[in-house]
């Protein structure tokens, strides 16, 4: 059952899909109380049992009890555990005990989430305006609730099937020998792989939709000769515009009005990495709809999907922010540096991403202007949108791959998410895998991690164990900056135990993609925590380094140095696989209980639930190439499975004949 409450008056955020008629918000919801003293305070009791579930991209555990979460989009790629806000602001919760309840609060500001940190007994949601809406879900378990929120916000985003393959990235890919050289690195070691992505350098000047003159002439050419390999490349697009006369785009969008503006009616101005831009008001729909049929200059020259970056939006600095720190620091010039106070310093690592910036510009928003600061949440997601809504109209019976960085409830309908610039840290494989789940939870089925770690120096061994888990994402990239350590995975040795990590994932696309699409068909989730299937396991609610797959399996990944392999509990019997390289694997019968299990670096470990099975194929060099007429399937005699297979590319994704049944 859904009630909605709305307070004051709402931004029509367009989460929320399904129509549900609204009733005036009281000082109390039947669960909470409600304060609307200085702002909006939601607050309720918990018992000391109680599991809270959700807020997405969100740092630390699956059980968010015990910590203070800030929905408020920030680019910060330093995410240790004290960091309250992360790219994301996904405002779903799920309080988990005696009583199942899930708390959606429609608010595109910055939002408090106290779960247990202030008193370890209270949950308080507090925002500075008494202006959302309230969604208050109950249901018969977390699973339950969880599925009346995806049906109320929309179905997830569907990827083509290419998008299942494995994908090499790094910042600093310049030329198209740069390109060719990681696809050599890959095909001359039978390695397979689907997609290299293309960061920032492929542009003119890190202009959007534009290529660099020099170094990719003939692009539509190049796009072909890489697909001829069984490749894709799939560029960046990033939020800034550049300030340029004679770009296109920057000329179009001043003469239409359609770049986010100061108070005075001037163009706001930003430093990203082009230098001065301008923000595309892609909370305007004329705007958003001009700024997404920009995609179609990449798109007629081939290129079949796109990553959405620094769309939080991130800034380096503003005019103002420059302009007050000059005058500040000129005040000191008499004085000698050793007269200036080291808080003023300070100011200058604040320019970047300042919240006063945030309050520096404005939407048009049917007519009405916005500050930015009360939408903030709201920006990422649609630069997503206007992409997706574009390529409906572009190429509206495919599928083209879109992720972003930056999002809100609702843009999973159009694209998927990676979790933005990790660390080369042990401590973020954990993360990356505890933050699939409450993803799964907010509608986002599209989700991975920057394999191997984006900032920092890799090693072979982290590299490996990370794969092992990515090997289960259902977005697998390889990512690293400028000035880190080389990780594609031929520059290690003995290349062999990378090539049967990302072989395994080839075998494993046909189950991997079928639990995707039931998920995303029926609103369910891909990851689960363990307590969503085993409800009545008391152990099971507390194991939060181990997650569920679709109906079959359950993921344990190795995730600390040097570990010979690792301790997991099974709540019930199941079989213990692990794939090694050449197509092979071994298998045994565990029974219920605590074991330690022994995971060689080149090895993948799964765990199928008992009666159950799952389908393998043969890898190839690129998921088009998998045979899958007549796959082997793994797990317990004589049980079944149905397999989802389509096209891959249309969206006709109910046709009958798109399930067939296996048995074991």
């Amino acid at each position: 059952m859904v009630r909605k409450y709305v307070y004051g008056e709402p931004f029509e955020t367009e989460a929320v899909v399904e129509k549900i008629k609204a009733e005036q918000g009281t000082e109390d919801t039947g669960f909470g109380r409600i304060s609307l003293k200085n702002g909006f305070t939601f607050s309720c009791q918990m018992a000391l049992d109680d599991i809270v579930y959700g807020l997405g991209e969100a740092n630390r555990g699956i059980n968010k009890r015990g910590y203070c979460y800030i929905s408020d989009c920030s680019d910060d790629p330093n995410h240790t555990e004290d960091k309250r806000s992360l790219y994301g602001a996904h405002n779903f919760i799920v309080i988990s005990g005696e009583k199942n309840v899930g708390l959606f609060f429609d608010y595109p500001a910055k939002i408090v989430f106290d779960i247990g940190y202030t008193r370890s007994d209270i949950l308080a949601v507090s925002c500075e305006e008494a202006d959302l809406y309230l969604y208050v879900i109950e249901g018969e378990s977390p699973l339950d609730i969880v599925k009346q929120f995806r049906k109320l916000t929309g179905r997830s985003y569907i990827p083509p099937k290419f998008a299942f393959g494995f994908g090499q990235s790094r910042w600093g890919y310049k030329t198209k020998e740069d390109y060719r050289k990681v696809a050599k690195g890959y095909r001359k070691n039978n390695i397979p792989m689907d997609m290299i992505y293309m960061d920032i350098d492929y542009m003119q000047d890190f202009k959007d939709f534009t290529l660099n003159e020099e170094n990719f002439d003939n692009f539509p050419e190049f796009v072909q000769e890489m697909r001829k390999e069984g490749i894709r490349l799939i560029p960046i697009i990033d939020a800034g515009v550049k300030v340029e006369e004679g770009y296109p785009v920057y000329e179009e969008g001043v003469e239409k009005g359609y770049f986010c503006k100061r108070e005075d009616g001037s163009e706001f101005v930003a430093a990203v990495w082009p230098g001065y831009t301008h923000f595309p008001d892609v909370l305007n729909k004329d705007a958003r709809k001009w700024f997404g049929g920009k995609y179609r200059f990449l798109i007629d020259q081939g290129i079949e999907g796109f990553w959405n970056d620094m769309n939080e939006p991130a800034i380096f600095y503003s005019q103002e922010g420059m302009e007050a720190l000059m005058e500040t620091l000129r005040g000191y010039v008499e004085k000698g540096v050793e007269a200036i106070p080291i808080w003023e310093l300070d100011k200058v690592q604040g320019l970047s991403n300042s919240p006063d910036d945030y309050k520096r510009f404005y939407h048009c928003v049917d007519g009405k202007k916005v500050r930015h600061d009360k939408v903030h949440n709201l920006y990422g997601c649609n630069m997503t949108r206007a992409a997706g809504e574009a390529f409906e109209e572009i190429v509206p019976d495919k599928r083209l791959l879109m992720f972003s960085r930056s999002s809100y409830i609702g843009m999973h309908r159009y694209g998927g998410i990676w979790t933005g610039d990790n660390k080369s840290w042990w401590s973020h494989i954990l993360l990356n895998l505890k933050m699939m789940p409450s993803l799964n939870m907010c509608g986002f089925l599209y989700t991975g991690a920057d394999l191997g770690g984006f900032g920092a120096d890799a090693t072979r061994d982290l590299v490996l164990r990370w794969m092992a888990l990515g090997v289960f994402t259902p977005l697998m990239r390889n990512h690293s900056a400028l000035g880190t350590r080389e990780q594609e995975v031929y520059q290690f040795e003995r290349v062999e135990d990378f090539r049967g990590i990302i072989e395994t994932r080839y075998r494993l696309v046909p189950y991997l993609y079928s639990e995707y699409m039931k998920a995303a068909l029926n609103d369910d989730m891909y990851f689960r925590p363990m307590a969503f299937v085993y409800p009545e396991d008391s152990f099971a609610a507390n194991v939060e380094d181990q997650v569920m797959l679709g109906d079959e399996a359950m993921i344990a990944p190795v995730y600390t140095q040097n570990a010979k392999g690792r301790y997991v509990y099974l709540p019930e019997r199941m079989l213990f696989v692990k794939f090694t390289g050449e197509g092979g694997y071994t298998q045994e019968v565990l029974e219920k209980g605590h074991h330690y299990v022994e995971v060689a670096l080149n090895e993948v470990p799964l765990f199928i639930r008992e009666g159950k099975c799952i389908p393998l194929v043969k890898p190839a060099r690129c998921v088009e190439e998998l045979d899958t007429s007549h796959p082997e399937m793994v797990g317990f005699e004589g049980a079944e499975y149905v397999l989802y297979e389509d096209d891959g590319v249309s969206k006709d994704y109910e046709k009958a004949e798109n399930y067939r049944k296996l048995k074991r």
